[in-house]
Formats: C-alpha cells, structure tokens, sequence
C-alpha cells in the first residue's frame, strides 16, 4: 500500500499502472465508510498476491487529484476507489462495499493467478534473453504457455524462440494448439509462413532447393517472380531477414499484387517476427521504435503508396 501526495503521483499512480493495475482509495480522516471499507481492501491487497497495488489517496490532503477525478466520474462522495490501467482511470466505484463485491470488481480489472504467473515468466524470458540465457528463457516460456495457454504473446515468443534455435519440431507442437487463429491473430499467421518456408526448404521427397538454383532463374528472368519468392523463401530459413525483404521488395516494385498479395503478406510476416517486445511506457509517450523495422516499413510504404 502507498500513499499519494501530488509529488509521487505520476511516478506511483500513473506510470505504475503501466506495469500492474493501481486501486486509488480516495478517503478521509472523518469520514466512517471509508475507515469501513479501508481494511477491507488492505485485506484484498494481500490475499491477491501483487495483482494489484493499493493506493491511498487523503482528499482533505490532496484536492486537487480527488476531486479531478470526482468530477470526472460524478462522483460527489467517499469513500471513492478508482482502478487505474495503463495509465490511465478505467473503472471505479462508490462506497464501502462488501468484500464480495471488491472482488467482483478487482476481477475485471486484474489479471488471474495463472495470467499474472505467466506474464512474469514471460518478462522473465525477454531478460533471460537479453543476458544470453537461451535456454532459461525457453523453459521460462513454456512455463508461462503451459500455465496460461491463452497468453499469445508467450506462446508466439516461445514458438519464435524454438524456430530461432532450430527445433522446429518442437515448435509446431506448441504452435498446433493455436493453427486455427493464424487468420486472427497476425503474428501467429507470421509464424506459419516461417514454417511454411521451412519446409519449402526441405521437401519430404526430391532435391531441396537452392539459393543458386533461383539466382540462375532471376538471372536469366528478372520478372520471374516465382524464383524471387522461393529466393526469399530459403533467406528466411537461414533467418538473414532484411536480404528476404529485399528480395520481397523486388516483387512488389514490379508487381505490388502479385500473386494475391502473397509478397506483401510475406514482407509483413516477417516484419512481425524480427520486431522486439514493445517496452511499456507511461500514458502519453510513444514506445521507441526499432530502426531496422522501422526503416523497412517505410519502405513498403513508398511502394505501396506510389
């Protein structure tokens, strides 16, 4: 539990809820419901486990935020309690309610024990990552995938993962699961193209094609856009991702809907794939971009408007 003054506000209020959901108790010292209800949800704080994060607001000591945020719900009486996500107020209610009905209320709003379980194992993973533990950073993946299989950022970075180290077996059995959201979800959609290039690249029966068996094709044809796509397909496969988007956008420069659009859909795909975790930032500011994406998506975009 915190309390919040106007000078710790934006650091423990705002910013804060990016990370985890902040309930905002706004009371005051005469005030009977709120001495009611204030134990109640310290009670709560505790029995969720760090799902959420309590936080005190004194309206006699800090007007200027309580009755901002009155005036914003049309609320004109306390004890008031105002749930924060992503930086921003999203729900509220009025006072000193059953604990039933706080839990009721927390449980829109906060994440449940396997959800928030999972989404730590998956913070978990990208640092793993970042230190060059491969290994801790898949097991800490499956582990969040398995605790929470509808967490689809867990299982795309997992599945990403096991493609990145080569175990594609392994991968397509944690990718089966959700094959049927691939036209819902469009990184998942991402990940099947990926997979689908690899077995582009080795066929179950006849020679596997070679990325000089197409430069031939390309050289002799420089609209052959079969061989460009195959090209770009192997690239993939050998993971050299900015050379497969060159070679995408060759095709798209001659023909920007070729073959229904599958050389877009391909430059997109693999946009997806290469794009690092967005890092969460505070209500009003603008994650950084990656310059490697960022560039190539300008470059779609100057042929596919021109």
């Amino acid at each position: 539990m915190i309390d919040i003054t106007l000078e710790n506000f934006q650091a423990e209020l705002i910013e804060a809820s990016v990370a985890t959901p902040v309930l905002l108790d706004i009371w005051a010292e005469w005030c009977g419901p709120c001495k009611q209800l204030g134990p109640v949800l310290e009670k709560l704080e505790v029995e969720y486990g760090g799902r959420f994060t309590l936080a005190k607001l004194d309206a006699d000591k800090v007007p200027q935020i309580s009755s901002q945020l009155s005036e914003m719900f049309g609320v004109r009486s306390i004890p008031f309690c105002v749930m924060f996500k992503d930086g921003q107020p999203v729900d509220g209610f009025v006072g000193a309610i059953p604990a039933d009905k706080v839990r009721e209320f927390l449980d829109k709003h906060v994440p449940g024990a396997d959800e928030a379980e999972a989404a730590s194992e998956e913070a978990a993973a990208q640092e793993a990552l970042a230190g060059g533990d491969t290994q801790g950073a898949l097991e800490k993946l499956q582990h969040a995938v398995a605790t929470d299989p509808a967490n689809d950022d867990a299982r795309f970075d997992y599945v990403k993962l096991l493609l990145q180290e080569g175990r594609v077996d392994d991968a397509k059995v944690a990718f089966a699961p959700v094959i049927a959201k691939t036209s819902l979800v469009r990184r998942f959609d991402a990940l099947q193209r990926w997979m689908d290039a690899i077995d582009f690249a080795a066929p179950p029966a006849g020679a596997a094609p070679s990325i000089a068996d197409f430069d031939a094709k390309i050289a002799a044809n420089k609209r052959d856009f079969d061989a460009r796509f195959g090209r770009a397909r192997l690239l993939m496969v050998e993971q050299r991702w900015t050379d497969a988007m060159d070679e995408l956008l060759d095709i798209l420069m001659r023909d920007k809907t070729w073959s229904e659009d599958l050389a877009r859909k391909t430059y997109i795909a693999i946009l997806d794939i290469i794009e690092p975790p967005k890092v969460k930032v505070a209500d009003g500011q603008i994650p950084p971009d990656d310059p490697v994406v960022a560039s190539y998506r300008r470059r779609l975009s100057s042929i596919v408007l021109s």
